[in-house]
C-alpha cells in the first residue's frame, strides 16, 4: 500500500562511504517494518538490514554488521542506510521494502516474500 523511492546510489572506491535514502509516502507508518535488500549480478537477493519505524529495533546481516547503519527520520518520512568501509563485494542493486507488522521476528523480516511494498532499486558500485 505504501510507496517507496530509493536515492543516493552511485560509484564509490573501496573503503569509502555512501548513504542511501528510502522515501515513504501514501501509506501508514504505525507498526511498519522497513528493510533493505540487495542483489548482486548472478546472485540471489539477500537481506541487509531492517528497522521498526519507531526506531526501537534494528537488525543487520552478518556481512554488513559494524559497517552499515539503518536509521529513520520521521519528519521526512525517510529511512536511511549509511554504509561505511565499503567493499567490492557490496556492489549490488539495493532496494527498500516495507510491511505492516506488529511483531519483530528475524526469521520473518529477513524474507523478501513477506514484504508487500518495494522501491525501484538503485545501483551501488564499489571499485577497488
Amino acid at each position: 500500500q505504501v510507496q517507496l523511492v530509493e536515492s543516493g546510489g552511485g560509484l564509490v572506491q573501496a573503503g569509502g562511504s555512501l548513504r542511501l535514502s528510502c522515501a515513504v509516502s501514501g501509506g501508514f507508518f504505525s507498526n511498519y517494518i522497513v528493510a533493505w535488500f540487495r542483489q548482486a549480478p548472478e546472485k540471489e537477493r539477500e537481506f541487509v538490514a531492517a528497522i521498526r519505524w519507531d526506531g526501537r529495533n534494528t537488525n543487520y546481516a552478518d556481512s554488513v554488521k559494524g559497517r552499515f547503519t539503518i536509521s529513520r527520520e520521521s519528519a521526512k518520512k525517510t529511512v536511511y542506510l549509511s554504509m561505511a568501509n565499503l567493499k567490492p563485494e557490496d556492489t549490488a542493486v539495493y532496494s527498500c521494502a516495507a510491511k505492516g507488522d506488529f511483531t519483530w521476528v528475524r526469521t520473518q523480516y529477513i524474507l523478501p516474500d513477506s514484504y508487500g511494498s518495494w522501491g525501484q532499486g538503485i545501483q551501488v558500485t564499489v571499485s577497488s
